[in-house]
């Protein structure tokens, strides 16, 4: 285990090596897979802000629960209940006072309002599902217009659907361009092995001579490659976090001018491991295939 163990370290040190003799071209292979995986990356995190900014607005995947003017609160309490038990999500009464109040509130509202003999606004309850999918919300809805003393169910069951379509398609391209830029690092780290074997040539030749194996030649550079993968990965990830914090400002600003309270979400722990881990797969792939076609020549 101890000569295993001693062997890999040996590896990676000549892989480090390897990266560090010649720094400017390191740097910039890094700054290209860092490129191609901050493409698919922020895509996906914009995607995922996107839906989190959806539930953020006001009235945006919300049902709305209108009851008959009769209803009392015997028949209130028994909808919470209902609510309650059935762990729906987030959801919060309207009285119609203070539905009142609102609309008198508005510009040019006060004037009608007052004029009326009495409020014919109803009790509301406004749910905020906890889970979003367009079949999901339109079950809901058909749901609660089946609950005693409920006059109307208000659901914009053709905006969610186009929403979701939308972010499904969003998705579809972020993981094309995800498969594609991932053939692109697998080809970076490709022809970086290649030109590493052609110029150590001559060491490699010597190495078969003396009976060196081929997993002890093929290993500093499977190392090499899933070093500059993962470091490429951590490069992505800077250049993400960057990019989110410039956005995050002018994105916030925006938000609250639609009423909502909303800061972009950037990357986490969990993402840094995963860009790093995603990058080194790649890069040790493209090593392998890289040494397996141009190792050959010294059989």
């Amino acid at each position: 285990m101890s000569i295993w163990l001693a062997q890999h370290l040996a590896a990676l040190r000549d892989a480090c090596r390897r990266l560090a003799a010649a720094p400017l071209n390191s740097l910039l292979s890094l700054l290209v897979i860092g490129i191609a995986l901050t493409l698919p990356t922020a895509g996906w995190l914009m995607l995922d802000n996107l839906r989190a900014l959806s539930g953020d607005l006001p009235g945006v995947q919300q049902i709305s629960i209108f009851l008959s003017l009769d209803a009392g609160k015997r028949e209130i309490g028994e909808i919470e209940s209902r609510l309650q038990a059935g762990q729906v999500g987030r959801w919060r009464f309207v009285a119609r006072e203070e539905a009142l109040r609102r609309l008198q509130a508005a510009e040019g509202m006060a004037d009608i309002i007052a004029s009326l003999p009495r409020n014919p606004l109803p009790d509301a309850f406004v749910v905020t599902p906890a889970d979003s999918r367009p079949a999901e919300l339109e079950r809901l809805a058909k749901a609660f217009s089946g609950w005693p003393k409920v006059a109307h169910v208000q659901l914009d069951s053709a905006w969610v659907k186009r929403f979701d379509a939308l972010l499904r398609l969003g998705r579809l391209i972020v993981v094309l361009l995800g498969v594609l830029f991932a053939g692109a690092l697998v080809t970076i780290t490709f022809n970086t092995i290649r030109l590493q074997i052609l110029a150590q040539a001559a060491e490699i030749e010597v190495a078969r001579l003396i009976g060196a194996t081929d997993s002890y030649i093929q290993r500093p550079l499977h190392y090499f490659g899933i070093l500059q993968g993962a470091l490429g990965g951590l490069c992505a990830a800077v250049l993400v976090a960057v990019g989110f914090h410039l956005l995050t400002p002018l994105v916030t600003e925006l938000a609250q001018l639609y009423g909502a309270n909303f800061a972009l979400q950037g990357l986490g722990a969990l993402h840094l491991a995963s860009l790093a881990a995603i990058g080194a797969v790649l890069g040790w792939l493209g090593a392998k295939i890289s040494v397996l076609m141009h190792l050959r020549r010294f059989a």
